[in-house]
């Protein structure tokens, strides 16, 4: 299992529940497209974020060695 699994499940589940909480709040359907397209950009961003403090804390391994 590659050391980045986890935190890339964590960067969808973490993505899953944001839009999944902003469509909640949502009163139009109209925002669907815009809440998916927010997701994905949240859901991203979470990972490089979170892979950029692991390996600052070298709980990942560098760059190079991926």
């Amino acid at each position: 299992m590659k050391p980045t699994l986890s935190l890339k499940l964590s960067a969808f589940a973490f993505a899953v529940l944001w839009s999944g909480w902003m469509l909640w709040l949502s009163d139009e359907p109209r925002t669907l497209a815009i809440t998916a397209a927010c997701a994905l950009v949240a859901g991203c961003l979470w990972y490089r974020i979170m892979r950029w403090c692991f390996r600052q804390m070298r709980l990942l391994p560098t760059a190079t060695a991926q």
